[in-house]
């Protein structure tokens, strides 16, 4: 008996199922996509007879650890339709007839779920998350114009989708969420043709813009974020795409300028530097703005030479966030730019670059690739083309109450710059790093609020959580001071620490290499850099408790040909 469809290659024609591209080739998007496919089938509930088919929310229906699905996972059916639509190269999955019964499953399982009002949860019951909503929201209606469906209860849906739009929005400022509200209002608006969703998506685009600053950054929470940035110009350009607004053009380009700054030599992308402490990188919005930008064009070129051979991309392939960027790969081949013009590092002298609003210093010598974030108290990144040198996400100290206190936390901190002289100082209070844990009487509480306050006022939970666990900073009466020296082939470093008003006692002290303090969904996943190791600081203090200050040694950042991390024996430390 034969199967049609089944996903069979003919071995004399493809030996390989996924054969690797050379460096710099554009199937390197499609290479990553497929195979990632297999681990987001995974995901979904393929039981026709299941309450719960077609949903994508494993912890959900599989392990049955949580209490409600979360709608987010929906949006892990576009790559399934991007893959069922499109002949990519090497696609075994090319018009599988049971990928696009997936695909209509996962929409109709949100349809079930989606609130009355055409809300939808992400982390807890009535939370009605824009973001959860805009993912999966343009998800499903991008997939059903791949899938080409003609679903009018489906339209229903998506018009009750829009609707929600067109009447609620989130506090806090997450300028990709706004970029994506528009994008997913304008899908509906395609499908429907209805203006008050044209209408609702200029909303959205207007306020997005409104929140883009002189130096081209997009607002995420306290600043700027490259990671979460690129995400805002991949949202963005898929509307330009559809919309042809020439509105976004110029936005656009002064957006991509900004993302060049944080494309590292070794094709590493963003980093704790950024308001979120993001590793993001989204191609297709560079692929789209190619044909305006020759900045956007390097950019994709080193990812594609780079970051993707190379490994030097970040990985985020938990079972929530695992979609994202897939899709993306998805697009960003089909939308390839054929005219190139060269890898970014190809094109780039040595520089200092100052963004003040910003408060990110970005340095380019003949020996290394600075980024200093003065905004959250002198968070410095270090890198050549080889890889990461150097990482540094500020001090850390514990206290004998165990209390933790961080200086990496975004403020208004004293600084001093020299361009000339090449100096650099920040000063300010540590703050206490909050890391609140669930436990069986906290969920219970919990999800009475959900259950009750929650369902009605949405708004003033989110509100309450963000105060707390990400924009909330309980400062304390310890102080700090971080100084920069940048040379042409080597930083000096120097940090102290001033403790006379506390009379607690420190047990432990550090400088991080990828530590955070606020909650971000997509923070806390993989790039190389994180691999470098911390720098404990248990000689400093003894000095710390006995005089209630201390300064730690200057120590010398020198580049050489292989990647390296600093001594935390040495009283001078130098790194080479």
């Amino acid at each position: 008996m034969s199967f049609p469809n089944a996903l069979r290659f003919e071995a004399k024609f493809n030996r390989q199922r996924f054969p690797q591209p050379p460096p710099g080739d554009r199937e390197w998007y499609t290479y990553e996509a497929l195979r990632a496919l297999p681990r987001i089938i995974l995901m979904i509930d393929k039981n026709e007879f299941s309450e719960t088919y077609g949903c994508f929310d494993r912890e959900f229906w599989h392990y049955r650890t949580t209490d409600f699905p979360c709608a987010m996972n929906q949006e892990f059916c576009l790559p399934l339709a991007l893959a069922y639509s499109t002949p990519f190269p090497n696609n075994a999955y090319y018009q599988s007839e049971r990928l696009k019964e997936l695909v209509i499953a996962s929409i109709e399982f949100a349809q079930k779920t989606t609130h009355e009002d055409g809300s939808c949860d992400d982390y807890f019951p009535y939370e009605r998350a824009l973001g959860a909503h805009v993912f999966s929201t343009y998800a499903m209606t991008e997939s059903y114009i791949e899938l080409d469906l003609n679903r009018p209860d489906l339209l229903e849906f998506f018009r009750l989708r829009g609707d929600w739009l067109l009447n609620n929005n989130e506090s806090g400022q997450l300028t990709n969420h706004q970029a994506f509200a528009a994008l997913a209002l304008y899908n509906v608006y395609i499908l429907t043709g209805d203006d008050r969703y044209l209408h609702g998506s200029h909303h959205f685009r207007d306020i997005t813009l409104s929140w883009q600053q002189e130096e081209g950054w997009f607002q995420e929470y306290e600043g700027a974020d490259p990671g979460y940035h690129s995400c805002s110009i991949a949202f963005l350009g898929k509307l330009y795409q559809k919309s042809k607004d020439q509105k976004l053009i110029e936005p656009l380009k002064k957006a991509v300028e900004f993302s060049a700054y944080f494309m590292h030599p070794d094709g590493s992308y963003a980093g704790e530097y950024g308001s979120r402490n993001t590793y993001h990188f989204y191609p297709h919005g560079f692929e789209i703005m190619a044909p305006f930008s020759k900045t956007a064009t390097r950019i994709a070129e080193t990812y594609l030479h780079r970051s993707l051979p190379e490994r030097r991309r970040y990985f985020n392939d938990d079972n929530r966030m695992c979609a994202h960027y897939v899709y993306d790969w998805m697009q960003a081949w089909r939308d390839y730019h054929p005219q190139r013009e060269g890898l970014l590092e190809e094109h780039r002298e040595p520089f200092t670059k100052y963004f003040k609003a910003a408060g990110l210093l970005v340095k380019k010598t003949p020996h290394y690739y600075a980024i200093l974030a003065l905004n959250k108290g002198g968070v410095l990144k270090v890198f050549d083309e080889n890889g990461p040198i150097y990482s540094d996400t500020g001090l850390m100290a514990k206290t004998d109450d165990d209390k933790v206190l961080v200086s990496h936390l975004v403020d208004q901190h004293n600084l001093k710059v020299d361009h000339k002289r090449g100096e650099y100082s920040v000063e300010g209070a540590m703050s206490y790093r909050r890391q609140p844990l669930p436990s069986p009487t906290k969920q219970i509480l919990f999800r009475g609020m959900n259950l009750s306050v929650g369902r009605w006022n949405a708004h003033l939970v989110r509100q309450i959580l963000q105060k707390v666990l990400i924009t909330g900073k309980p400062k304390t009466k310890v102080r700090f001071r971080r100084e920069f020296v940048f040379h042409d082939d080597h930083i000096e470093c120097k940090s102290s620490i001033d403790a006379s008003k506390d009379p607690r006692t420190f047990t432990k002290l550090a400088i991080g290499s990828d530590a955070t303090s606020i909650y971000v969904a997509n923070s806390n996943t993989f790039q190389e850099s994180t691999l470098i190791p911390w720098r404990a600081l248990p000689q400093h203090i003894y000095t710390l408790n006995q005089q209630h200050k201390v300064e730690i040694p200057k120590w010398e950042i020198r580049p050489s040909d292989e990647s390296y991390t600093p001594s935390s024996t040495a009283d001078t430390d130098k790194v080479s």
